[in-house]
């Protein structure tokens, strides 16, 4: 009686955890559709309630129970995020020597930072992957059609005055000669187009993940449609980074199949195309027409040069050199110095190096040893995926596509700590983590290895940075 009395107790406890990990999921997709499309938004008047710390604070809870069976532990990257929230408050104490500024940089900078922990807590398949891609792309496609409905209804007919149009989705810009274009833009922290490029440009790969073999009706309905909605999304941002990005991620896809070489040659037809189809809206992509963010990026080096530790505080580059810098490397160097470059390095090279690894058929066992699952109960054992090396190198690979797109987008970009690289970096490791309790892959790079080459990494990214400027000032 008294085993039984163990054993129903020891079932109420798993089912309240299941449940708890089921709402810590839904509550995490819940958070991030808020923080991308603005807690008005989803919540209408409920909004000035300040709702979002209310979910804030339920997925917390929710999350508890997940925090000491996760492998989220053993990441460096936990430890990365723990240095760079240490370096976004030190930033404004010794930068501006303003302990409440401090206080508002860590708030600032926790939401963004919280995505990772949420991925890996909460997400421990491919399933639930799929399930955090459809989110994204439902934020994507949202504000795709949003635009297009503004684009037929709000905005005037000729593009030669300057509109006055009071959608919220489309920016108009002026081009030269008295005629404007409009771009499109999300919400919130991606109500910038250039902004929301780079979010639809890391979905892009992400939705070959419902891409299933010899499947035709499905993955027209699923991957394809879904593809060219994201390409005119892409497209009505006219963003140049977006573009330069895309083609990118069209080089490292293509040259596995048919070679580094043609892949360059296919990416320049592709970016002669994508010229002759205006999908700037008319802007040059050149070194002079680039020259205003260049000009930045030498003045954000000479900041971290007069602030080389601890940088100008965060999010003050702008007040510093009138305006942000365009490329996320330099606005981290600049703002953080290099205790926050340090760090912020420390979460790119394992979630990058991971991702590579899950990628490559070479570094991926085909079978699993027998026991080698590493599962925590009979339970967990009973409802493991099924997952050959075949899918895991897939996953591996649209993790690699969508990070090559965030970072090359970045590099025009200064987007160093938005939710979007916390978001990837926890999918990639949870895809990590998919081979890794199979057995298929070797453990994660050591605390020691990680810290000793995040050093040389840094040391590296500042001198291609100062290299870069270099050459662009030699084509002048």
């Amino acid at each position: 009686m008294v085993r039984s009395w163990h054993l129903g107790y020891a079932d109420r406890d798993s089912a309240v955890r299941s449940v708890l990990f089921t709402m810590g999921f839904f509550l995490s997709l819940l958070y991030f559709i808020t923080y991308y499309l603005t807690p008005t938004l989803i919540f209408g008047p409920l909004a000035q309630y300040r709702v979002e710390l209310i979910l804030a604070v339920l997925v917390v809870i929710a999350s508890i129970p997940r925090l000491r069976r996760s492998f989220v532990r053993k990441t460096p990257q936990t430890l990365a995020l723990i240095g760079l929230t240490a370096a976004v408050v030190m930033s404004v104490l010794i930068g501006e020597q303003w302990a409440g500024g401090g206080v508002d940089a860590l708030l600032f900078f926790i939401p963004s930072g919280f995505a990772y922990f949420l991925v890996c807590l909460h997400c421990d398949s491919r399933k639930r992957l799929q399930i955090i891609v459809s989110m994204l792309l439902f934020v994507c496609l949202f504000v795709i059609a949003q635009g297009v409905l503004d684009l037929r209804h709000v905005v005037p007919d000729s593009f030669t005055a300057q509109p006055e149009t009071g959608s919220l989705y489309l920016l108009p810009q002026g081009v030269g000669k008295g005629e404007w274009i409009y771009r499109l833009r999300g919400l919130g922290e991606i109500n910038d187009p250039n902004d929301f490029g780079q979010l639809i440009v890391c979905v892009i790969p992400l939705v070959f993940i419902f891409w299933r073999k010899k499947r035709a009706l499905r993955n027209g309905a699923f991957v394809l449609l879904p593809l060219s909605a994201l390409l005119y999304g892409a497209y009505m941002t006219h963003s140049r980074g977006a573009m330069l990005a895309i083609l990118a991620m069209a080089v490292v896809a293509a040259r596995r199949r048919i070679g580094t070489l043609p892949a360059l040659l296919l990416a320049v037809g592709l970016f002669v195309g994508a010229m002759a189809l205006g999908f700037t809206g008319g802007r040059d992509v050149s070194a002079d027409a680039g020259s205003d963010r260049t000009a930045l990026w030498g003045t954000g080096l000479e900041i971290f040069k007069s602030h080389p530790l601890f940088g100008v505080g965060f999010n003050n580059f702008a007040d510093y050199a009138g305006l942000t810098a365009h490329n996320s490397l330099v606005v981290c160097a600049a703002e953080l110095g290099l205790f926050g470059l340090y760090f912020w390095t420390m979460f790119l090279l394992p979630t990058v190096r991971d991702a590579l690894v899950v990628a490559s058929p070479e570094r991926v066992i085909a079978d699993a040893p027998a026991g080698s699952q590493n599962v925590t109960s009979p339970q967990a054992a009973r409802k493991i995926e099924v997952i050959d090396k075949a899918e895991i190198n897939d996953l591996g690979r649209l993790m690699v596509l969508s990070l090559t797109g965030f970072l090359v987008a970045g590099w025009f970009l200064s987007r160093s700590f938005v939710t979007t690289l916390f978001l990837l970096g926890g999918m990639a490791e949870v895809v990590f983590e998919l081979g890794l309790r199979r057995g298929m892959v070797m453990s994660r790079m050591t605390l020691g290895r990680v810290t000793l080459n995040t050093l040389g990494l840094a040391v590296v990214l500042i001198a291609v940075m100062y290299g870069v400027l270099r050459t662009v000032h030699l084509m002048r």
